[in-house]
């Protein structure tokens, strides 16, 4: 039965038949009880089953259309948990890059004119004020306790994942949590076994930097309207990997959602194979359609995913506020290894932020956000459809902060007219960079400070800069 004391009874009943349905428990095309009668057996409404159910069928867990019976889909059950090495930890440096300025369409960006200003500083305020005499020395490296709750309690809710504080780490970048682990996993060649990690093609270039400067062989996967798809990368031999980086809710830069079957198989390979999965969950909370599709470290039964998340995407980048969630077994050496860097993000910011969160501040900015950035996608699509159609093609992602899109003629220079489009005060950055083999040529656009009163005159522009010189 359902807890009403912990609230969230949505979540609650979608979690205990998720959980049921990967152990096994509940085999495929077992029927389930109809909305009304699960609702009258666990004493809730019937919309909070409808809820639920609606969550799991478009997770792929359940089937069922109108009129018909609701049954389990036809998937395998996660594996259970197997007897694993430890990860030997060595040192690496990775060097730090800067950033360009924002321009008109440039990605990876939220609309930084829509900072909440004034409920940020009145919590940086109340965080100062109520900061404890403990909390100004070194007791808290690894983040403050409020803040790593906080975020737990947010991440629980919203995306499905299933950790305690004390698996938090607060860092200043997901790129600082990417070349930490890449440190603390990456044992080097002379261990008696390659360092290899498998990255999403196309994929995220600081990451492949990451990793390339950690000294590791880097193996493209491809990736699909269904997301990375390891049973490709297993049929043309690639070797087995250490690490598997992928951004499963929001595949960077194409913006496509892993579904159920390859999440499932991507658990698997990284258990036989002794690797772990680092999931870049970096702007999930953008989602305009049906409910979004859980993290994947919540479907993880073999401790195998560390967990990315950084509020550069819902509030600012200058915050420098990133986190990881990290499976127990492995938080000695990572904590150990980022104590040893002490790049800690300071205790004023995270005091401020985990009473924002506390008060409920995010969620409110969050729910004021998501539609609005929805509309300026809804708005980028269509006038490139209408002004560029003849020459781009738009990608299946439509969620988050970005929209890719592709070239027609994929002989097209992507990089000779992002640099036209440079010169007109765009931003747009070309596909081709994303891929580390032969490249298909295209154009990221962000879309989280377009105005839409312009989109159809810069829409009419960008058209003018993808023609022939």
């Amino acid at each position: 039965m359902p807890d009403r004391a912990a609230g969230d009874l949505e979540g609650q009943i979608y979690r205990g038949l998720r959980d049921r349905i990967l152990s096994g428990q509940m085999a495929a095309t077992q029927r389930l009880p109809s909305t009304r009668a699960m609702a009258m057996a666990l004493g809730v409404a019937r919309s909070t089953v409808v809820h639920a159910y609606d969550r799991l069928k478009a997770e792929g867990y359940l089937d069922g259309r109108p009129g018909s019976a609701t049954v389990v889909a036809a998937i395998a059950p996660a594996p259970a948990p197997a007897p694993r090495r430890a990860p030997s930890p060595v040192p690496v440096t990775a060097g730090a890059g800067g950033e360009a300025p924002p321009r008109l369409y440039a990605p990876g960006m939220p609309d930084l004119a829509s900072f909440p200003h004034a409920d940020w500083a009145a919590c940086l305020k109340a965080g100062a004020r109520s900061f404890r005499t403990s909390d100004l020395g070194y007791a808290e490296t690894t983040g403050l306790a409020a803040l790593r709750q906080a975020i737990i309690d947010h991440v629980s809710v919203t995306r499905g994942v299933s950790a305690t504080a004390d698996q938090v780490l607060i860092l200043p970048s997901t790129r600082a949590a990417i070349d930490l682990l890449a440190t603390v996993l990456l044992t080097g060649r002379g261990a008696g076994r390659e360092d290899v990690v498998w990255l999403e093609e196309p994929g995220y270039p600081a990451a492949r930097a990451v990793f390339a400067a950690a000294g590791a062989r880097l193996a493209p996967v491809p990736c699909d309207a269904a997301g990375i798809d390891v049973a490709a990368a297993l049929a043309t031999g690639q070797p087995a990997p250490r690490i598997i980086y992928t951004t499963p809710s929001h595949q960077y830069p194409t913006g496509v959602t892993m579904t159920l079957p390859r999440r499932l198989a991507l658990l698997e390979v990284a258990r036989s194979a002794g690797a772990i999965v680092i999931e870049d969950d970096y702007d999930s909370e953008f989602h305009y359609g049906a409910h979004p599709i859980a993290a994947l470290q919540g479907i993880d039964r073999s401790d195998v995913v560390v967990y990315l998340g950084t509020f550069s995407k819902t509030l600012a980048p200058g915050l420098r506020v990133a986190y990881m969630i990290v499976p127990q077994r492995l938080w000695a050496p990572v904590s150990t290894a980022f104590r040893r860097r002490g790049a800690a993000v300071s205790g004023h910011i995270q005091a401020g932020l985990a009473r924002f969160m506390r008060d409920g501040r995010l969620r409110a900015h969050l729910r004021r956000m998501t539609p609005v950035y929805g509309a300026r996608m809804r708005a980028t699509a269509d006038a490139l459809r209408r002004h560029c159609g003849p020459v781009l093609d738009l990608g299946d992602g439509e969620d988050g902060l970005q929209r890719a899109t592709w070239f027609r003629d994929p002989a097209c220079p992507d990089v000779a007219i992002a640099g036209r489009l440079a010169a007109q005060g765009f931003g747009m950055q070309p596909m081709s960079g994303f891929f580390l083999g032969p490249p298909r040529p295209g154009l990221l656009f962000g879309i989280a400070a377009v105005d839409p009163a312009r989109i159809d005159a810069d829409a009419a522009r960008i058209m003018g800069c993808c023609g022939p010189r």
